[in-house]
This record gives C-alpha cells, sequence and structure tokens, in this order.
C-alpha cells in the first residue's frame, strides 16, 4: 500500500519559515519522481517543486524560486520542502506526489515535473497559513 505522509505544516507570518516533510512508502521510491504542489479553494492545484530522487535534479516553479528549496533523505525515503520568507500567498494546502517515472522522464515526453497529471500517488495534505 503506498503512503505518502505529509507533516510540518502549520501557521506562519510573513516572512517565517516552514519545512515540509513526506515520508514515502509503499512503491519503488529509488529512482522515482516527488514533488510538493498546493492548492486553495477554487483554484487549481499547482506544481510548487520536484525533485529526482535517484539524482540531484531539482525543478521549481517561478513563484517560489530562491525561497523554498527541496531535498531528500534517502535513508528515510522522505522529501523535504523548505520554505522561507513566507508570503501571503504561498498559503494553501501543500501536497506531496510521488510518480515511478523520473522527473527527466516526464520532460523527455514534453512534460513537466511540476504538472500534477504526471503523478499517480498522493498525500492527504497539510494545511499553510501564512498571515501578516
Amino acid at each position: 500500500q503506498v503512503q505518502l505522509v505529509e507533516s510540518g505544516g502549520g501557521s506562519v507570518q510573513a516572512g517565517g519559515s516552514l519545512r515540509l516533510s513526506c515520508a514515502a512508502s509503499g512503491y519503488g521510491y529509488s529512482g522515482s519522481c516527488v514533488g510538493w504542489f498546493r492548492q486553495v479553494p477554487g483554484k487549481e492545484r499547482e506544481g510548487v517543486a520536484a525533485i529526482n530522487t535517484g539524482g540531484f535534479r531539482k525543478y521549481y516553479a517561478d513563484s517560489v524560486m530562491g525561497r523554498f528549496t527541496i531535498s531528500q533523505d534517502n535513508a528515510k525515503n522522505t522529501v523535504y520542502l523548505q520554505m522561507n520568507t513566507l508570503k501571503l500567498e504561498d498559503t494553501g494546502m501543500y501536497y506531496c506526489a510521488a510518480d515511478q517515472a523520473s522527473c527527466v522522464d516526464k520532460y523527455r515526453r514534453g512534460s513537466s515535473a511540476l504538472s500534477l497529471r504526471e503523478y499517480k500517488y498522493w498525500g492527504q495534505g497539510t494545511q499553510v497559513t501564512v498571515s501578516s
């Protein structure tokens, strides 16, 4: 049974930081693509960052470039999202997603590691609220 368990969400003031964790199990983690997505009510879920667990390639949405950092601990099958300099518009439900095809393969097929349609497995989400 595939499980993606997110943690680390919460409430923070603008300019603050949070670190999200995604613990993965039940599928072939090694060499997979793991992404973070966020969603606010009424809007489509958007890709924030993704990482190739079999290498070091990372991908970021323009809106978080330079503020968010995705990383991994392969010994723990866990992917992290360090979020710094948080803005009001970063508020949303954050989801971890995984797919056994590598992130690189998605681009080779003309797609993107930040496209939600590229992911087979999803976590339940963790809420991030940024206030002024």
